[in-house]
Protein backbone atom coordinates (compact mmCIF):
# COMPACT_ATOMS: atom_id res chain seq x y z
CA UNK A 1 0.00 0.00 0.00
CA UNK A 2 2.65 2.46 1.31
CA UNK A 3 4.77 1.95 -2.40
CA UNK A 4 1.44 2.12 -4.37
CA UNK A 5 -0.30 4.98 -2.94
CA UNK A 6 1.98 7.79 -4.42
CA UNK A 7 1.48 6.56 -7.90
CA UNK A 8 -2.57 6.12 -6.78
CA UNK A 9 -2.06 9.38 -6.10
CA UNK A 10 0.04 10.74 -8.89
CA UNK A 11 -2.86 9.40 -11.37
CA UNK A 12 -5.49 10.94 -9.45
CA UNK A 13 -3.88 14.46 -9.43
CA UNK A 14 -3.53 13.71 -13.59
CA UNK A 15 -7.54 13.05 -13.65
CA UNK A 16 -8.30 16.06 -11.38
CA UNK A 17 -5.73 18.18 -13.54
CA UNK A 18 -7.71 17.42 -16.98
CA UNK A 19 -11.11 18.02 -15.38
CA UNK A 20 -10.36 21.28 -13.21
CA UNK A 21 -7.42 22.75 -15.00
CA UNK A 22 -4.71 25.39 -13.75
CA UNK A 23 -6.08 27.45 -10.90
CA UNK A 24 -5.54 28.13 -7.13
CA UNK A 25 -8.06 25.16 -6.67
CA UNK A 26 -5.39 22.89 -8.18
CA UNK A 27 -2.56 24.42 -6.76
CA UNK A 28 -3.47 23.52 -3.30
CA UNK A 29 -4.36 19.91 -3.81
CA UNK A 30 -1.00 19.39 -5.63
CA UNK A 31 0.79 20.86 -2.69
CA UNK A 32 -1.45 19.14 -0.19
CA UNK A 33 -1.03 15.59 -1.81
CA UNK A 34 2.70 15.96 -1.71
CA UNK A 35 2.54 15.97 2.03
CA UNK A 36 -0.59 14.11 2.72
CA UNK A 37 1.80 11.28 1.55
CA UNK A 38 4.81 12.22 3.38
CA UNK A 39 2.34 12.43 6.47
CA UNK A 40 1.27 9.00 5.91
CA UNK A 41 4.35 7.73 5.55
CA UNK A 42 5.45 9.38 9.60
CA UNK A 43 2.42 8.27 10.76
CA UNK A 44 2.51 5.79 13.57
CA UNK A 45 0.55 2.48 12.76
CA UNK A 46 -2.23 3.31 15.36
CA UNK A 47 -1.99 7.22 14.82
CA UNK A 48 -4.58 9.15 13.19
CA UNK A 49 -5.01 12.45 11.36
CA UNK A 50 -7.53 15.23 11.50
CA UNK A 51 -7.57 17.55 8.40
CA UNK A 52 -9.49 20.87 8.83
CA UNK A 53 -10.87 22.54 5.40
CA UNK A 54 -13.78 24.39 4.31
CA UNK A 55 -16.83 22.82 2.44
CA UNK A 56 -15.70 24.21 -1.21
CA UNK A 57 -12.36 22.01 -0.76
CA UNK A 58 -13.52 19.11 1.41
CA UNK A 59 -14.86 16.92 -1.15
CA UNK A 60 -11.38 17.36 -3.04
CA UNK A 61 -9.29 16.42 -0.31
CA UNK A 62 -11.32 13.30 0.48
CA UNK A 63 -10.89 12.10 -2.46
CA UNK A 64 -7.44 12.71 -2.30
CA UNK A 65 -7.63 11.46 1.30
CA UNK A 66 -8.58 8.06 0.19
CA UNK A 67 -6.13 7.46 -2.17
CA UNK A 68 -3.62 7.69 0.57
CA UNK A 69 -5.41 6.75 3.65
CA UNK A 70 -7.88 3.50 1.86
CA UNK A 71 -11.65 4.56 2.16
CA UNK A 72 -11.70 1.73 5.08
CA UNK A 73 -9.68 4.09 7.43
CA UNK A 74 -12.18 6.80 7.00
CA UNK A 75 -13.59 7.47 10.28
CA UNK A 76 -15.75 10.61 10.27
CA UNK A 77 -16.36 13.68 8.79
CA UNK A 78 -16.73 16.23 11.64
CA UNK A 79 -18.86 19.67 11.08
CA UNK A 80 -17.54 22.33 13.37
CA UNK A 81 -19.54 25.43 13.33
CA UNK A 82 -16.84 27.94 13.43
CA UNK A 83 -18.69 31.15 14.04
CA UNK A 84 -22.02 32.38 14.71
CA UNK A 85 -24.92 32.90 11.71
CA UNK A 86 -23.75 34.64 8.78
CA UNK A 87 -26.30 36.67 6.53
CA UNK A 88 -24.97 35.64 3.38
CA UNK A 89 -27.52 36.81 0.09
CA UNK A 90 -28.88 34.27 -2.14
CA UNK A 91 -27.86 31.62 0.14
CA UNK A 92 -28.16 30.10 3.27
CA UNK A 93 -25.06 31.10 5.81
CA UNK A 94 -21.83 29.56 5.83
CA UNK A 95 -20.51 29.03 8.89
CA UNK A 96 -19.10 25.99 9.52
CA UNK A 97 -15.93 23.77 8.58
CA UNK A 98 -15.07 19.99 7.82
CA UNK A 99 -12.72 18.33 9.53
CA UNK A 100 -11.52 15.09 8.15
CA UNK A 101 -10.56 12.27 10.72
CA UNK A 102 -8.71 9.60 9.33
CA UNK A 103 -6.79 6.63 10.71
CA UNK A 104 -3.90 4.69 9.20
CA UNK A 105 -4.70 1.34 10.31
CA UNK A 106 -7.68 -0.35 11.69
CA UNK A 107 -6.20 -0.10 15.51
CA UNK A 108 -5.93 3.05 16.56
CA UNK A 109 -5.52 5.09 19.64
CA UNK A 110 -9.15 6.27 20.53
CA UNK A 111 -10.01 7.71 24.05
CA UNK A 112 -14.04 8.22 24.40
CA UNK A 113 -14.74 12.00 25.08
CA UNK A 114 -18.11 12.86 26.11
CA UNK A 115 -20.00 16.28 25.97
CA UNK A 116 -22.45 17.38 28.72
CA UNK A 117 -26.09 15.87 29.09
CA UNK A 118 -29.20 18.31 27.25
CA UNK A 119 -31.01 19.97 29.79
CA UNK A 120 -34.05 17.85 28.08
CA UNK A 121 -32.48 14.58 29.01
CA UNK A 122 -31.65 16.27 32.67
CA UNK A 123 -34.91 17.15 33.40
CA UNK A 124 -35.90 13.48 33.44
CA UNK A 125 -33.87 13.21 36.80
CA UNK A 126 -36.81 14.30 38.83
CA UNK A 127 -35.97 12.02 41.99
CA UNK A 128 -33.18 12.90 44.68
CA UNK A 129 -31.84 10.28 46.94
CA UNK A 130 -31.02 11.75 50.52
CA UNK A 131 -27.25 12.28 49.49
CA UNK A 132 -28.78 14.28 46.61
CA UNK A 133 -27.93 12.24 43.84
CA UNK A 134 -30.31 13.00 41.11
CA UNK A 135 -32.33 9.95 39.71
CA UNK A 136 -34.71 8.50 37.28
CA UNK A 137 -36.50 5.45 36.46
CA UNK A 138 -36.34 3.08 33.56
CA UNK A 139 -37.89 -0.12 32.08
CA UNK A 140 -37.15 -2.99 33.30
CA UNK A 141 -39.43 -5.37 31.35
CA UNK A 142 -38.84 -6.64 27.83
CA UNK A 143 -42.12 -6.16 26.20
CA UNK A 144 -42.19 -5.30 23.10
CA UNK A 145 -38.40 -5.94 22.76
CA UNK A 146 -36.90 -8.42 20.08
CA UNK A 147 -34.61 -10.59 21.58
CA UNK A 148 -37.23 -12.10 24.27
CA UNK A 149 -36.09 -11.75 28.33
CA UNK A 150 -36.48 -13.65 31.64
CA UNK A 151 -39.68 -14.67 33.06
CA UNK A 152 -39.84 -14.72 36.40
CA UNK A 153 -41.61 -13.55 39.69
CA UNK A 154 -39.88 -11.28 41.88
CA UNK A 155 -40.97 -9.91 44.93
CA UNK A 156 -44.64 -11.09 43.97
CA UNK A 157 -44.19 -9.46 40.74
CA UNK A 158 -44.41 -11.71 37.37
CA UNK A 159 -43.70 -9.97 34.22
CA UNK A 160 -40.93 -10.81 31.35
CA UNK A 161 -37.67 -9.04 32.33
CA UNK A 162 -34.90 -7.63 30.38
CA UNK A 163 -32.12 -9.07 32.98
CA UNK A 164 -32.05 -13.09 34.78
CA UNK A 165 -33.04 -13.05 38.39
CA UNK A 166 -29.63 -12.91 39.70
CA UNK A 167 -28.76 -9.31 38.25
CA UNK A 168 -32.23 -8.26 39.90
CA UNK A 169 -30.97 -9.22 42.73
CA UNK A 170 -28.03 -7.33 42.69
CA UNK A 171 -29.73 -4.41 41.55
CA UNK A 172 -32.21 -4.88 44.82
CA UNK A 173 -28.77 -5.03 46.79
CA UNK A 174 -27.56 -2.28 45.52
CA UNK A 175 -30.70 -0.22 46.13
CA UNK A 176 -31.68 0.03 42.51
CA UNK A 177 -34.59 -0.91 41.79
CA UNK A 178 -37.75 1.64 42.06
CA UNK A 179 -41.20 -0.09 43.81
CA UNK A 180 -44.26 1.64 42.49
CA UNK A 181 -47.55 2.54 44.04
CA UNK A 182 -49.04 0.45 41.05
CA UNK A 183 -46.70 -2.76 42.19
CA UNK A 184 -44.39 -2.03 39.12
CA UNK A 185 -40.56 -2.59 39.36
CA UNK A 186 -38.20 -0.03 37.67
CA UNK A 187 -34.90 0.26 37.42
CA UNK A 188 -33.00 3.43 39.29
CA UNK A 189 -30.55 5.27 36.82
CA UNK A 190 -28.80 8.27 38.34
CA UNK A 191 -27.96 11.39 36.77
CA UNK A 192 -24.03 10.75 37.36
CA UNK A 193 -23.99 7.05 36.57
CA UNK A 194 -22.75 8.30 32.40
CA UNK A 195 -19.78 10.64 32.37
CA UNK A 196 -22.42 12.41 29.82
CA UNK A 197 -23.52 11.88 25.64
CA UNK A 198 -21.17 10.43 23.43
CA UNK A 199 -19.26 13.11 21.30
CA UNK A 200 -21.01 12.69 18.13
CA UNK A 201 -19.68 14.61 14.97
CA UNK A 202 -21.38 17.50 14.77
CA UNK A 203 -19.63 20.15 17.26
CA UNK A 204 -21.42 23.11 17.57
CA UNK A 205 -20.54 23.94 21.42
CA UNK A 206 -16.77 25.07 20.84
CA UNK A 207 -17.09 28.92 20.88
CA UNK A 208 -15.21 30.46 17.57
CA UNK A 209 -12.40 33.14 18.41
CA UNK A 210 -14.26 36.54 18.30
CA UNK A 211 -12.90 40.00 18.81
CA UNK A 212 -14.10 39.38 22.03
CA UNK A 213 -12.11 36.42 23.12
CA UNK A 214 -10.02 36.00 25.73
CA UNK A 215 -6.94 33.80 23.61
CA UNK A 216 -7.53 36.05 20.76
CA UNK A 217 -3.62 36.63 19.01
CA UNK A 218 -4.96 38.83 16.08
CA UNK A 219 -3.57 35.71 14.08
CA UNK A 220 -6.37 35.06 10.92
CA UNK A 221 -5.99 31.47 11.22
CA UNK A 222 -6.70 31.31 14.66
CA UNK A 223 -8.47 27.94 15.98
CA UNK A 224 -9.54 27.95 19.57
CA UNK A 225 -7.79 26.03 22.16
CA UNK A 226 -10.61 23.68 23.18
CA UNK A 227 -10.76 22.57 19.41
CA UNK A 228 -7.43 21.17 19.24
CA UNK A 229 -7.72 20.16 22.84
CA UNK A 230 -10.74 18.03 22.09
CA UNK A 231 -8.76 16.36 19.44
CA UNK A 232 -5.12 15.85 20.84
CA UNK A 233 -7.19 14.08 23.77
CA UNK A 234 -9.17 11.86 21.67
CA UNK A 235 -6.60 10.54 19.70
CA UNK A 236 -3.62 10.19 21.72
CA UNK A 237 -2.17 9.78 25.22
CA UNK A 238 0.13 11.29 27.17
CA UNK A 239 4.45 11.18 25.85
CA UNK A 240 2.63 10.36 22.42
CA UNK A 241 3.70 12.85 19.53
CA UNK A 242 1.76 15.41 18.09
CA UNK A 243 2.74 17.06 14.84
CA UNK A 244 1.00 20.00 12.90
CA UNK A 245 2.60 20.99 9.98
CA UNK A 246 0.86 23.94 9.29
CA UNK A 247 0.59 25.24 12.91
CA UNK A 248 0.78 29.00 12.38
CA UNK A 249 0.30 30.36 15.70
CA UNK A 250 0.48 27.25 17.02
CA UNK A 251 -2.75 26.43 18.73
CA UNK A 252 -2.24 22.78 18.31
CA UNK A 253 1.15 22.73 20.10
CA UNK A 254 -0.14 24.49 22.63
CA UNK A 255 -2.66 21.97 23.40
CA UNK A 256 0.00 19.22 23.21
CA UNK A 257 2.23 20.84 25.99
CA UNK A 258 -1.30 21.77 27.70
CA UNK A 259 -2.18 17.51 27.80
CA UNK A 260 1.84 16.15 28.53
CA UNK A 261 1.95 15.39 24.90
CA UNK A 262 5.67 15.76 22.95
CA UNK A 263 5.01 18.12 19.83
CA UNK A 264 6.83 19.08 16.73
CA UNK A 265 5.00 22.45 14.84
CA UNK A 266 6.01 23.38 11.10
CA UNK A 267 4.95 26.74 9.47
CA UNK A 268 6.95 28.04 6.83
CA UNK A 269 6.42 32.48 7.65
CA UNK A 270 8.67 33.85 10.07
CA UNK A 271 5.42 35.53 11.54
CA UNK A 272 4.10 32.35 12.53
CA UNK A 273 7.14 31.27 14.64
CA UNK A 274 7.77 34.46 16.26
CA UNK A 275 3.56 34.42 17.35
CA UNK A 276 4.52 30.43 17.91
CA UNK A 277 7.47 31.50 20.51
CA UNK A 278 5.71 34.43 22.64
CA UNK A 279 2.43 32.29 22.83
CA UNK A 280 4.68 29.22 24.60
CA UNK A 281 6.57 31.42 27.04
CA UNK A 282 3.98 33.34 27.59
CA UNK A 283 1.53 30.59 28.22
CA UNK A 284 4.54 27.90 29.78
CA UNK A 285 7.16 29.86 31.17
CA UNK A 286 10.35 28.60 31.19
CA UNK A 287 9.20 26.02 28.97
CA UNK A 288 12.44 24.23 26.67
CA UNK A 289 12.10 23.61 22.74
CA UNK A 290 13.89 24.13 19.73
CA UNK A 291 13.87 25.68 16.66
CA UNK A 292 15.37 24.70 13.30
CA UNK A 293 15.66 26.76 10.72
CA UNK A 294 15.73 30.13 11.98
CA UNK A 295 18.44 32.31 11.18
CA UNK A 296 20.46 33.51 14.19
CA UNK A 297 22.42 36.36 12.71
CA UNK A 298 22.32 38.51 9.85
CA UNK A 299 24.35 36.79 7.03
CA UNK A 300 21.59 33.59 8.05
CA UNK A 301 19.13 36.01 7.19
CA UNK A 302 20.30 36.78 3.72
CA UNK A 303 21.33 33.18 3.13
CA UNK A 304 17.49 31.99 3.95
CA UNK A 305 15.92 34.76 1.73
CA UNK A 306 18.46 33.62 -1.04
CA UNK A 307 17.41 29.94 -0.57
CA UNK A 308 13.74 31.37 -0.77
CA UNK A 309 14.36 32.85 -4.24
CA UNK A 310 15.72 30.00 -6.04
CA UNK A 311 13.25 27.39 -4.99
CA UNK A 312 10.32 29.69 -5.65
Amino acid sequence: LVQKSPIKVAQLIDALHKTIGENDVMAYLVMMAIRLVELHRVLKDTGSLYLHCDPTMSHYIKVVLDQIFEPANFRNEIIWKRTSAHNDPGRYGANIDNILFYTKGVSWTWNQIYSPHDQEYIVRFRHKEPDGRLWSDFDLTAKGLTGGGYVYAYKGVKSLWRCPLETMQQLDAEGRLHFTKAGGIRLKRYLDDTKGTVLQCLWDDISPINSQAKERLGYQTQKPLALLERIVQASSNEGDVVLDPFCGCGTAVVAAQKLNRRWIGIDVTHLAIAVMKKRLEDSFPGIKYEVIGEPKDVEGAKALARQDRYQF
